[in-house]
């Protein structure tokens, strides 16, 4: 659909004026600096006066991270040291250089080879569900695509039944995103293996002991005991826990991955003129329609879950009768009103962030759009244009009895999904362009680096 969204952007665009698409000017009232209003002046006043009151606002920004803990965290994120045969680090599948994912629909875990795209799967293991972006998560509870981890005045919420005792949960700075990484270590498709490593040999039911391997790997390497030392002034490496290797992670993501300058926040602020003509028209169709009912407040979503009518593709999580299935939030829950319900994706910087939905169905953002035109008949004609080896679940109906109500009656035509797509670009931040700095040149293990480079091609690592 992309050449075709192309063609009717490349047509609207013919239709506005010049001087309706500058893209920078002071912020505020033109009048009240003694200029003459712009055309479409009045339009972006009520458009701003519109997404304000309706909760919309730039997002707050990051807490403030020691440097030392970013330099851990930076470390850790990429060191292959922390999966079970030290192949695959954290950002092999959330990598700053593909929208902090890996550009697959499905994941592929350890035993995989390269980065991106073009990752083999060697003797690797496929992920059930696309690899989450990593931006602006100081902002966002609940974590994991079915909401398994999060933060509530009772306490820490963890997966799969998960305890953390006091003594860690006293590390995080960070809330839900602080424990985050203390969870993907844990999984044996994702980094720990099944066998030919000590941390494969431990029990599943045992994660203290699997964390305590990994801290037991990095006391082998004296810069790491230097730099958790340094990161946590005061305390002895050997008195720390996974916890503050996790907390530092969490850290390096909090204060490098906050990337929020948008045309949309400058636009909230007050720049009326920092919205294209194309994108003004297509926020207001944004606020007209359902879309931002889910895709709430500041960060986007409103941190829900909804079932919005995507096929199932892939090896699925071991639900249903073949166990090729995810029953998404009802996983959690037990609720079956949750069935086939995943957490609502914030939308800041997703024209970045391909392929979306929970399994990656879909390669494009004006394709993911348009399915939710008509999300029952998407549905069923899902996978007309699927290659080779990715085979549809045949779960219509079950996937349609809970389909959100708010999908009923949603209708879009090509011309509204190319306002909806060019309203999504006003949400990506510049600075995503070049994230080379965030990728180390070495790390204290000694093992490669995963590198994909701006062009797009695998330039070596695990």
């Amino acid at each position: 659909m992309t050449k075709r969204l192309i063609e009717v952007a490349a047509a609207l665009a013919l239709l506005v004026p010049a001087a309706a698409s500058i893209s920078s000017a002071p912020a505020g009232s033109p009048a009240a600096q003694g200029q003459a209003p712009y055309l479409g002046f009045a339009e972006a006043v009520r458009l701003r006066a519109l997404a304000l009151g309706r909760g919309f606002a730039p997002l707050p920004p990051p807490p403030e991270v020691p440097p030392a803990v970013v330099d851990l965290g930076r470390a850790l994120a990429f060191d292959p040291i922390l999966s079970g045969n030290r192949d695959i680090s954290c950002m092999t599948c959330h990598h700053p250089a593909l929208g902090t994912g890996d550009g697959l629909r499905l994941s592929i875990g350890t035993g995989g080879e390269g980065v991106g795209p073009g990752r083999r799967k060697a003797e690797g293991l496929t992920i059930g569900r696309n690899s989450p972006p990593l931006y602006n998560l100081h902002a966002a509870q609940p974590l994991f695509l079915d909401g398994r981890l999060s933060v509530s005045p009772d306490g820490y919420h963890a997966p799969e039944g998960v305890t953390l005792p006091d003594e860690m949960v006293a590390t995080f700075d960070f809330g839900a995103l602080s424990a985050l990484p203390l969870f993907p270590v844990l999984a044996r498709d994702e980094m720990r293996g099944y066998g030919g490593n000590e941390l494969a040999a431990l029990p599943a039911g045992d994660p203290q002991a699997i964390w305590a391997g990994i801290m037991r790997r990095l006391s082998r390497i004296p810069e790491y005991v230097r730099l958790f030392e340094h990161a946590y002034p005061g305390e002895r490496f050997d008195e720390m826990t996974f916890a503050h290797a996790a907390n530092a992670i969490a850290g390096f993501i909090a204060s490098e991955l906050a990337l929020s300058d948008t045309r949309w926040d400058r636009f909230l602020s007050g720049d009326l003129q920092a919205l294209s003509r194309l994108q003004r028209d297509g926020a207001e169709l944004f606020l007209e329609l359902a879309c931002s009912e889910c895709h709430s407040g500041a960060f986007l979503t409103d941190g829900e879950f909804h079932n919005v009518a995507l096929a199932q593709i892939g090896p699925g999580l071991g639900d249903g009768p073949a166990g090729n299935d995810d029953y998404g939030r009802f996983r959690v829950t037990g609720d079956p009103a949750d069935m086939y319900a995943f957490r609502t994706p914030a939308l800041r910087n997703v024209e970045l962030t391909a392929p979306y939905g929970h399994a990656g169905q879909f390669l494009e953002l004006d394709d993911f759009i348009a399915h939710y035109g008509d999300s029952a008949a998407g549905l069923r004609s899902y996978g007309d244009d699927l290659p080779d080896g990715v085979s549809v679940l045949e779960n219509h109906d079950a996937i349609l009895r809970t389909r959100d109500d708010l999908l009923d009656g949603v209708e879009l035509s090509e011309h509204e999904v190319a306002l909806l797509t060019e309203f999504m670009r006003a949400l990506t931040d510049p600075a995503t362009s070049d994230h080379a700095h965030l990728v180390p040149a070495s790390v204290p293990s000694g093992l490669p680096v995963a590198r994909f480079d701006v062009a797009g091609t695998f330039a070596g690592g695990p």
